[in-house]
């Protein structure tokens, strides 16, 4: 561990800078007996938190080396957006310090730099959502899942960028402009969670939240090589309009490995009597042990659904070729059909897309000054709500109820069910959405994500792991789908599959070898 008087200069008279109150003097940073780690950013999680709570290395350390970092790499992807000032960062950082000096107790995530996904406010902080109409609005309080964060010692350091409003898997706005894929800077990071998924793989952050609808969890992690969690509706508490009436949209996690995952999990989840659809528990179970024996799991793979999604050959034939893995673990994987038509099930996904997501924006739309600066995704969604009766809600409703009926009675045979994260791999960066898939035209900018709406439907939870790469050199994910409220039969599995791969190990190029 450093001592202050080893510091930068800029880092020294930030952490001199502090407040009285924090008592942090030169010296108060003593070497530990252990050498400290020479590569920080490149940390997993639990490696960094054992090594902060270890004092191997100083939270002004942590926070220095990832601002470092932040500074090299992020202008080549622009996944963090609304970066804080450096001098304030380190004084918190410094302040950090000064608790585990005094031997308080402290959790796991104490002393991580994090990045809030744009669309979820963090006090203090920069809330666009994307959105011209928001350009300039600065969070005055903390969302429910930011707060616990905070609680759990965590250094806000910015944001990660998200489309406007979050629609869309694709990842760009007018406030803060396009996220690259770090594999590949001229294609998409993907979204709506691009920007965390893109700063998790070029070690910008250690680990990273974000929120799934459409597949915003899962087709950044498969685009970005690492892994994300849809969760079960209500695991992750969220406040706001839909307190009584459950939409689709979820929040969870992402991160580097299956393990990190699940431990930025067990801080997001557990109920809260403020979100009364929240699920009982405190989100300690995911801090249990991973290790599982998968021999004998059987997985169904979905595939294209029949026909149903058009997918790219080589997404498929990637995603069949990473079921080996599991094969050679002992798993049992077969070809899975679901006993229902799927497109009736894709047209009251995008119905009650609309209905829950274009409700949210009805305000700025009714507007006609505001209603000029949405983009048209948005104004699709709000017209489509707007045409919808509370019987077509109610009818859609049962056709979703259906169709994850159908899909729960494959858990009688199966375990998990399998599918791949997109229909195809990363597209040009600069383009809105792709307008065809395998030759198939796409009706809606979301269309190319039907294969993850389609799951996103049945409420279950949802685990993106990396897959492998195709021929241009990016990679795609595959979903490791399990039956409501069973995330931890997804995370055993995937934790297992990721022993065996290893392919987050494969760094973008832009980090070097």
């Amino acid at each position: 561990m450093a001592d202050i008087d080893e510091l930068s200069g800029p880092d020294r008279r930030a952490v001199l800078g502090l407040a009285a109150g924090a008592a942090v003097a030169a010296g108060s940073v003593k070497a530990a007996p252990a050498k400290a780690p020479a590569d920080i950013v490149s940390l997993s999680a639990h490696e960094l938190s054992r090594a902060i709570a270890a004092r191997r290395v100083s939270c002004v350390e942590v926070m220095g080396a990832y601002l470092d970092h932040i500074a090299a790499v992020n202008p080549k992807v622009n996944a963090i957006v609304g970066l804080q000032p450096r001098a304030g960062l380190l004084r918190e950082a410094a302040e950090r310090d000064a608790v585990l000096k005094r031997g308080e107790k402290v959790g796991p995530l104490f002393g991580f730099p994090h990045a809030v996904k744009d669309l979820q406010p963090v006090k203090g902080l920069p809330f666009t959502q994307g959105s011209p109409i928001f350009k300039d609005t600065v969070a005055p309080a903390d969302a429910l899942m930011v707060a616990r964060l905070r609680k759990a010692g965590v250094i806000f350091i910015g944001k990660t960028n998200t489309p406007e409003f979050g629609l869309g898997s694709q990842t760009y706005n007018p406030v803060w402009g396009v996220t690259r894929n770090p594999y590949d800077l001229s294609k998409s990071a993907g979204g709506s969670s691009g920007g965390a998924a893109a700063a998790l793989a070029t070690r910008m952050l250690p680990l990273a939240d974000g929120s799934d609808f459409a597949g915003s969890l899962r087709n950044p992690a498969g685009w970005n090589n690492v892994v994300g969690l849809r969760p079960t509706t209500g695991r992750v508490p969220v406040h706001g309009r839909e307190e009584w009436i459950p939409g689709m949209g979820v929040t969870g996690p992402m991160a580097r490995s299956v393990a990190d995952l699940a431990l930025l999990l067990a801080h997001q989840a557990g109920y809260d009597a403020d979100a009364p659809l929240s699920l009982e528990g405190d989100g300690r179970e995911f801090l249990g042990s991973l290790a599982s024996d998968p021999k004998g799991k059987r997985m169904g793979w979905l595939g294209d659904f029949g026909g149903a999604v058009a997918y790219e050959p080589e997404v498929l034939a990637t995603c069949r070729a990473a079921l080996k893995r599991f094969e050679a673990l002992g798993c049992v994987v077969e070809d899975a059909a679901v006993a229902y038509p799927a497109e009736k099930a894709w047209q009251s996904f995008m119905r009650l897309r609309g209905w829950t997501q274009g409700g949210g924006l009805v305000e700025l739309y009714n507007d006609p000054a505001r209603r000029a600066l949405l983009k048209p995704e948005a104004v699709y969604e709000i017209e489509l709500g707007r045409g919808l009766s509370a019987y077509d809600v109610q009818a859609d409703s049962v056709v979703r109820t259906e169709w994850a009926q159908a899909v729960r009675k494959l858990f009688a045979r199966y375990d998990v069910l399998v599918a791949p994260t997109a229909q195809l791999f990363a597209f040009d960066a600069d383009q809105h959405w792709p307008k065809t898939v395998a030759g198939r035209s796409m009706r809606t900018y979301h269309e190319w994500m039907m294969g993850v709406c389609l799951v996103t439907l049945t409420g279950c939870p949802s685990l993106a792991v990396p897959a492998g790469f195709g021929a241009g050199g990016t990679p795609i994910g595959l979903q490791i789908i399990a039956p409501v409220r069973q995330e931890m039969t997804a995370l055993r599995l995937g934790a297992a599959y990721e022993k065996a791969a290893n392919w987050t190990a494969r760094r973008p190029p832009l980090l070097g070898a």
